[in-house]
């Protein structure tokens, strides 16, 4: 059986490398001059492509029903699988990477294993168009190909800067419809001037998101200050709701705990120690409880002097510190584009393929992969699970007939 896959990152790769070991003749049509270009540096080059804890909630659809049957097929397959690549992890806090701490160790296992079941690459051939008669045509800039069957595993449009045909362009020509793709996973944009204040400031706290006073979703972690707003792995994760709110219109504001280890009232705890350092003035007081930078921002946005002693402070004053110290509202402004995003949101509905093959219900012998579908997970190694998954289904169902 003849097999063309349509883009060789991480799901391309694992499918083709899985319907070659199934006796299809596999030929991966990849546009760049090299593969894995966004694999090489995903985990900021370490590749972070595993996490142990494995649960439903890290992956984001808009039909979570039809999710579930992937999950639940591929979930168990995919560490024997790094096993077959020779792939040793190093677990950090159940995040998986390579014992190398780098990924061209991962794209070099996935390539040594295409290599020797015979799967052919071709690169610099970005994908035209694809019809579909008896066979399916494949048309690039300068030749065309026939196949059996297509894998079409061209990712999202995260990161993307010059594109003349998209995996989603491919797949509306073939009937399917496109959930519209939103930055997910991405840095968010705030007007605050707290955030260019402390542009570079890192600091553990505890965030809340709010669609204006209904709390949608809480995260705990590094955040990280920038010229435009924040950053950090609890922003990345909240980014794909902020995506899709602002798409609707909707408002959000950020509400930062700087203090998330503190287990009791601020001004109990405030006044303890102000009470313990009779010599210490607030900005004293602050400076052992959190980054100096950061005590100072609240300490001016409160318009309160650094050498005033707390029991000099009005009610009034002291209130707002307490709550900037423990719930300081960042406006949210938009997100960062594509191009800065790790993933996208929105894609192929998962109700237009067979869960159980990747296969598409409206057209045999055409599979979908990867990050074009409608499916995106939280930091920490989940997009490139999913990406392993359906790379796994579709590679194991591809080299039967009448898989649908």
């Amino acid at each position: 059986m003849n097999v063309y896959v349509i883009g060789g990152g991480a799901s391309g790769l694992v499918s083709a490398i899985t319907a070659a070991k199934k006796g299809c003749k596999v030929t991966i049509l990849e546009k760049n001059p090299k593969c894995g270009k966004k694999l090489l540096i995903t985990g900021n080059g370490h590749c972070n492509y595993w996490n142990e804890n494995q649960t439903l909630d890290k992956y984001h659809t808009s039909n979570p029903k039809s999710f579930t049957p992937i999950y639940n097929l591929a979930k168990d397959k995919v560490l024997n699988f790094f096993k077959e690549l020779g792939i040793i992890p190093k677990i950090k806090n159940g995040y998986y990477y390579p014992a190398s701490n780098q990924a061209i160790s991962i794209l070099n296992a996935l390539l040594n294993l295409a290599k020797y079941y015979q799967v052919k690459i071709l690169y610099e051939q970005e994908v035209l168009s694809i019809k579909k008669n008896s066979k399916f045509l494949i048309k690039t800039l300068n030749n065309s190909y026939e196949a059996d069957k297509v894998i079409i595993a061209t990712g999202s449009i995260a990161s993307i800067k010059d594109a003349k045909t998209t995996g989603y362009d491919l797949a509306t020509s073939l009937g399917h419809t496109i959930i519209p793709p939103l930055p997910a996973l991405v840095q968010l944009k705030s007007d605050d001037t707290i955030c260019k204040e402390l542009k570079g400031t890192r600091c553990d706290i505890n965030l809340s998101l709010y669609e204006k006073n209904l709390s949608i979703k809480e995260e705990t972690g590094e955040l990280l200050f920038t010229e435009y707003g924040v950053s950090g792995i609890c922003i990345l994760n909240l980014s794909r709701y902020i995506s899709l709110g602002l798409s609707e219109n909707k408002n959000y504001t950020l509400k930062i705990n700087f203090l998330p280890w503190l287990q009791e009232d601020i001004y109990s705890f405030l006044t303890k120690q102000s009470l313990k350092l009779p010599y210490y003035n607030i900005s004293n007081i602050l400076d052992g409880m959190l980054n100096y930078k950061i005590s100072n921002a609240l300490l001016q946005k409160c318009h309160i002097k650094p050498n005033v002693k707390l029991e000099e402070l009005d009610k009034q004053k002291l209130s707002l510190l307490g709550e900037y110290l423990t719930n300081y509202p960042l406006n949210i402004t938009g997100t960062k584009t594509y191009l800065d995003a790790q993933v996208c949101l929105g894609g192929i509905p998962l109700t237009e393929i067979n869960p159980n093959t990747m296969e598409s219900k409206l057209i045999k012998g055409l599979y979908f992969t990867g990050e074009i579908l409608d499916v995106d997970g939280d930091c920490g190694g989940y997009n490139l699970g999913f990406a392993w998954m359906s790379g796994l289904i579709a590679g194991q169902n591809i080299s039967k007939e009448g898989s649908k």
